[in-house]
């Protein structure tokens, strides 16, 4: 797949990602979401950084990650388990909740090679800019379900980068993830993490 190619499907995406969602209750969902308080913070803020950051995530991309965990297309044993249970109500709930807080950014240093790839990409590798689906402040696309990626801990989107290239995460529509970070050395990927983290 070219650069351009991935761009167009990060678009097209848009209709498989961008789907309706019900409106939650965010005061309903704080009662729920002291069950998620001891991994992601009371709000959403997370204690630890292997776990993500809630706060400040679009509500449409946090009730298709829930939605995901419940149906098991996305794995991971805790979360498919917290999830089980889970009402459409609840996820919704949660998700305006925890959509409402701000995310706390952590202070870094720059990384050139990191704001390289995720500001223009690498043609070479075809690698599309980060910024294409995420947008310039990584603040990603509530319409369209891409994440906000900017202040999460680089140890998370680390992580994150590491399980698309291995294939370990799926959920992601079109593959257009698991395309991306196959093609992204230990390096780039790493960079491209210390990078969002400090963007807000």
């Amino acid at each position: 797949m070219t650069n351009r190619t991935l761009i167009m499907v990060c678009i097209a995406v848009a209709a498989y990602a961008g789907c309706a969602q019900a409106q939650g209750d965010a005061a309903s969902g704080k009662q729920k979401a002291e069950a998620c308080s001891g991994c992601h913070g009371e709000d959403g803020n997370a204690n630890a950084p292997i776990f993500p950051k809630l706060a400040g995530q679009h509500a449409s991309y946090l009730a298709r990650q829930l939605n995901d965990y419940r149906a098991q297309k996305r794995v991971e044993p805790t979360m498919n388990a917290m999830a089980e249970s889970l009402s459409d109500a609840d996820i919704a709930d949660l998700s305006a909740y925890f959509s409402k807080h701000k995310i706390k950014v952590e202070t870094t240093e720059r990384n050139a090679l990191g704001e390289k790839i995720f500001r223009a990409g690498d043609g070479a590798k075809a690698i599309p800019a980060c910024s294409g689906c995420h947008g310039p402040h990584g603040a990603g696309n509530p319409s369209s379900g891409f994440a906000a990626l900017g202040g999460q801990y680089s140890a998370y989107v680390s992580k994150t980068l590491h399980d698309y290239k291995a294939g370990e995460r799926n959920n992601d529509p079109n593959e257009t993830m698991r395309t991306i970070a196959s093609r992204m050395s230990e390096e780039e990927i790493n960079a491209v993490a210390d990078y969002v983290s400090g963007l807000q």
